[in-house]
C-alpha cells in the first residue's frame, strides 16, 4: 500500500510540473500536488493543506454504481478493482459503456479517486469497485439492477456506495420500492453507507429520485462555489447535505470535460468525503460517520434545514475533526429505524410482488443539454478554460468556518 501511495504522489507531482510549464512557461520550484483549476472545491474545502494530512481514504473501497469505468486511463491506474456488469454483458465493470454522455461512470470515479496527471480526486487513497447497472448507448436499465448492484457492492467489500443516478418515481418524495429498500436494508445491516443524487429537476417537475428517496440513503443536493443552491437541484425532504455540483469538471471515456453541473458530481464528492471519514475512523460505524457528516455541515441556502441543501454544505475537514455529540441529529438513520419498525409489523402488499418494468437512467447534469459529460477537445481550449479558472479560483472563499 505504501508503494501505491508513493506512486500516486509521484504521478501527481509530475502532473503539477507539467501544468506549471503550461501556464507559466517554466517549472515552479517546490511545487506541490495541484488539481485542475476547475476543481474549485479543493480550495474551498482546503483539501491539500487540511484534509489530506488527516486522511486520503486509504484502505476504503467505494463502489460506483453507474455506466462502468474506463480503468485504462492513466488517471485511474491501480485504482479500479475488478467489479461486475449486471446488464448482461460479460464485463467486469472496467469498461465505460456510456457513449451518449461521454463516460458518466468514469467521470464520477475520477472525482472520487483520480490520481493525475489530469484529474485528482478528493480521496486518492481509496479503491473503486465498479458496478455497471446501465446498458446500451441510451444507458437504460431495469430498476432491479440497482438493487442487485447494492447487494454486490456489499458482498465485495465496499464500505461506501456512490450512486450518481436516479429513477424518477411518481409515487411521492418518500416512497421506495420494496426490492430497492430490501437492498438498502442489507447494506446498512452490513455497515455500508449509501450516497445518492437528489435529482436535477428542482426548477421544473421536481421529480422524486430513487434510490435517494429510500430510508437509509444519504441524499445529496448541489451548490455553487459561493455555497448557493444550484437552481436545478431537487427540493425534496430526503436531501440531507449539499456539495459542489456547479461548473465542475472531470474526465470521461476519452478526455476532459468542463463546466458541467448536476447532483451527480456532488454525490461523487460526498461519497469521497464519507470515505475520508471512514478511513480516519475505521472502527466508527456507518451510522456515526453519517452523523458526523451532517453535524459538521455549514448551514447554507434558506436558514435552517431546507429542501435543497438539507443540513447544509458538506465540510470534509470539519467532518474529520469536529466534536459531535452523541445525540446530534441523524435523520438518515432515524428514518431508517422507523422504517424497520413499521416493516416488522406491516402486511406485504399484493401489488408489490415484482419490480416494475420501467427504466432507470443516470442522473445527468446540465451543460447545455441533458448530458452531464462533454469531451473538451484541443489544447488551446483547455488552456483557456484553465486560465480563466485560475483567476476565479483565487477569489473563491473558504467554507471552513
Amino acid at each position: 500500500m505504501a508503494r501505491r501511495t508513493a506512486l500516486w504522489a509521484r504521478r501527481v507531482l509530475a502532473a503539477v510540473g507539467a501544468m506549471a510549464v503550461t501556464f507559466t512557461g517554466t517549472p515552479v520550484a517546490g511545487a506541490t500536488p495541484q488539481p485542475r483549476a476547475e476543481e474549485w472545491w479543493f480550495s474551498t474545502w482546503d483539501i491539500q493543506k487540511k484534509v489530506w494530512p488527516l486522511s486520503t481514504g486509504r484502505g476504503v473501497t467505494v463502489a460506483v454504481l453507474d455506466t462502468g469505468v474506463n480503468a485504462r486511463l492513466a488517471d485511474l491506474a491501480d485504482v479500479v478493482l475488478p467489479g461486475t456488469d449486471l446488464t448482461g454483458r460479460k464485463d467486469d465493470g472496467r469498461t465505460d459503456f456510456d457513449a451518449e454522455g461521454g463516460g458518466h461512470g468514469t467521470g464520477m470515479t475520477a472525482l472520487i479517486a483520480g490520481q493525475g496527471p489530469t484529474m485528482v480526486g478528493i480521496a486518492p487513497g481509496v479503491r473503486i469497485l465498479p458496478v455497471t447497472v446501465y446498458r446500451d448507448n441510451a444507458n437504460y436499465a431495469l430498476e432491479d439492477t440497482q438493487a442487485k448492484g447494492i447487494r454486490y457492492a456489499v458482498d465485495h467489500g465496499a464500505k461506501v456506495i456512490s450512486m450518481s443516478t436516479g429513477d424518477v418515481s411518481p409515487r411521492g418524495p418518500l416512497h421506495c420500492d420494496y426490492y430497492i429498500q430490501d437492498a438498502v436494508d442489507y447494506a446498512i445491516k452490513h455497515d455500508v453507507v449509501l450516497v445518492s443524487a437528489a435529482g436535477n429537476d428542482g426548477d421544473t417537475t421536481n421529480a422524486t429520485a430513487s434510490p435517494t428517496s429510500c430510508p437509509g440513503v444519504v441524499g445529496v443536493g448541489a451548490v455553487d462555489y459561493q455555497a448557493r443552491p444550484w437552481v436545478k437541484t431537487a427540493r425534496q425532504p430526503y436531501v440531507v447535505v449539499a456539495a459542489p455540483g456547479v461548473d465542475t469538471g472531470s474526465i470521461g471515456r476519452a478526455g476532459v470535460f468542463s463546466n458541467a453541473s448536476g447532483t451527480s458530481g456532488s454525490t461523487a464528492l460526498t461519497a469521497g468525503a464519507v470515505a475520508l471519514v471512514r478511513a480516519k475512523f475505521p472502527k466508527m460505524s456507518g451510522r456515526q460517520v453519517v452523523q458526523r457528516i451532517i453535524a459538521s455541515a455549514l448551514d447554507t441556502g434558506p436558514r435552517g434545514v431546507d429542501l435543497q441543501t438539507g443540513y447544509g454544505l458538506l465540510r470534509p475537514y470539519h467532518a474529520l475533526t469536529d466534536r459531535v455529540p452523541a445525540n446530534a441529529p441523524n435523520p438518515v438513520y432515524e428514518r431508517w429505524d422507523k422504517e424497520q419498525h413499521s416493516s416488522a409489523t406491516a402486511t406485504p402488499s399484493p401489488t408489490s410482488s415484482a419490480p416494475h418494468s420501467v427504466v432507470a437512467k443516470p442522473d445527468r447534469g446540465s451543460g447545455g443539454s441533458s448530458s452531464i459529460l462533454y469531451a473538451v477537445g484541443g489544447i488551446a481550449v483547455l488552456s483557456l478554460v484553465a486560465g480563466i479558472g485560475v483567476f476565479v479560483f483565487r477569489r473563491r472563499r473558504h467554507f471552513l468556518s
